[in-house]
């Protein structure tokens, strides 16, 4: 299961993308799928075909866990 996360990168702008899990303290390295801006936009730093990146622990400052978006609740009306 994924969860939707930012991570606040030092001295970067928030990236906003998806965990495998809660990260392991332990590792070196957290991976990050599909990296974007908090706006959706291509993060700039990074090309825009990317759809996994590496950040070192060292490099991020905190990350915050995204709730879930329950599907029938985010979409309340649909006109046929």
């Amino acid at each position: 299961m994924r969860l939707s996360a930012v991570i606040q990168l030092l001295d970067e702008g928030p990236i906003v993308g998806e965990l495998v899990g809660l990260p392991d303290p332990s590792a070196q390295f957290i991976t990050v799928y599909n990296p974007r801006g908090r706006d959706g936009r291509p993060v700039a730093f990074l090309d825009s075909n990317v759809e996994r990146v590496l950040f070192a622990w060292h490099r991020i400052s905190f990350i915050q866990l995204l709730p879930d978006v329950d599907l029938d609740k985010a979409i309340s009306f649909v006109r046929e």
